[in-house]
């Protein structure tokens, strides 16, 4: 398995196809094969890179304290070690606020930014959730944990329609739901807890795009406007009738977006 050493700690990451490289950052709960859905439409024209970054799915814990700064120091060096000079970067949710820090301090290696169901700092009421969250995942009852975070993440319509589908995801995450899980799961919240770089987004001047979600009551269209407006020249979109996980609730329509303002900055430099 590909992995890549940075200050001692295993880096795990997933590379498809050629051509520019994009770069797809996890969300909270999410690993590298939670991007596997859409390596078809991206590898038709660009190299493909999905990465754990700390305490994400295959890579290793990182006991101390670390922020969402830290994670893009890590993405830098990740970078650097593969080789890559400059990438677009896909963020979602958790990823999305590494892409838009990382853009902040090392725009020089950013092609293109996309933020998806994202903000630019932490709100107090997302705090509170995240007390919640960390509250439901201490007991390590799936049950539990799923009944309060779950219906965070999805459209009231498509929960209800895909209960089922559901049921299942939460008898998946059984399996993983241990002590470590829950260990890496409380310093990914943390880690976004103090987060905010709000006052410094009005300096990134590369081609960026950010995708909202009508329905998303955990990033709300609020919080996506405010980076639109700092951001010069961003184009803001919002996927109708989805929640916070639009890239599951309608993964075609996701994907065609992010791949249509791709190929847009593609056609701009010939």
């Amino acid at each position: 398995m590909p992995y890549v050493n940075i200050m001692d700690k295993n880096i795990y990451y997933k590379v498809y196809g050629e051509g520019e490289s994009i770069v797809f950052l996890n969300g909270m709960m999410m690993a590298t094969n939670s991007w596997s859905p859409f390596i078809k439409d991206v590898t038709k024209d660009f190299k493909m890179i999905t990465v754990d970054l700390l305490d994400q799915g295959k890579s290793d814990s990182f006991e101390g304290f670390y922020n969402i700064e830290t994670q893009s120091d890590f993405l830098k060096r990740f970078l650097d070690e593969i080789q890559i000079e400059r990438a677009h970067l896909v963020g979602m949710s958790y990823g999305g606020k590494v892409a838009l820090t990382f853009a902040s301090k090392y725009e020089y290696k950013v092609r293109s930014l996309i933020l998806s169901n994202t903000a630019s700092f932490t709100t107090n009421i997302l705090r509170e959730i995240g007390k919640g969250w960390g509250y439901a995942a201490s007991t390590l009852d799936v049950d539990v944990f799923s009944s309060v975070v779950l219906p965070y993440m999805y459209s009231y319509k498509y929960y209800e329609k895909n209960y089922n589908y559901i049921k299942k995801m939460k008898k998946a995450l059984s399996k993983t739901l241990n002590l470590e899980w829950y260990e890496k799961f409380i310093r990914g919240l943390q880690s976004m807890s103090d987060y905010n770089v709000h006052n410094r987004i009005k300096d990134i001047k590369v081609p960026t795009l950010i995708i909202s979600s009508e329905l998303d009551i955990l990033m709300p269209v609020k919080y996506q406007y405010l980076i639109h407006r700092e951001i010069e020249n961003s184009k803001w979109i919002i996927l109708k009738e989805v929640g916070h996980a639009s890239m599951y609730e309608k993964p075609g329509e996701y994907i065609s977006t992010v791949m249509e303002f791709l190929m847009e900055q593609t056609r701009e430099k010939v």
